[in-house]
């Protein structure tokens, strides 16, 4: 049902956790499935001031294709410039995973949305 890559991102996920003093936090949620994602973000500008996801860490509270979806976009976003990881489009998750079930594909939506209001959240302040 699910691929090697999903089971390993599910199984050994990356950059779980919270980064305390993050510089912004984006949440999302399904009320339908009761998934629950959050994204932190570090940023720092690089030498021709473009802001740069420094560090990204996620907390999810939902079923392993949502972990393995959160787990797999911090992968995607960290070190990209705030113009690169808006480039990331809502399945292109799911696709770097080799794919999920189409009742699962909601958790690669999910992520991007996290991520998208993570972005907002920073460019707000």
């Amino acid at each position: 049902m699910y691929t090697e890559k999903v089971m390993d991102h599910f199984s050994h996920p990356r950059n779980q956790g919270i980064i305390p003093d993050a510089d912004a936090i984006g949440q999302v949620g399904n009320p339908k499935c009761g998934d629950v994602m959050k994204i932190y973000l570090k940023l720092n500008k690089n030498k021709t001031g473009d802001d740069v996801i420094k560090d990204i860490k996620f907390e999810t509270l939902g079923c392993g294709a949502a972990i393995a979806t959160s787990s797999m976009l911090t992968e995607m976003a960290k070190g990209k410039t705030i113009k690169e990881a808006l480039k990331i489009k809502k399945l292109d998750i799911a696709d770097a995973l080799g794919g999920l079930p189409e009742p699962k594909l909601h958790c690669s939506i999910l992520a991007h949305d996290a991520l998208a209001e993570a972005i907002k959240n920073y460019q707000t302040k």
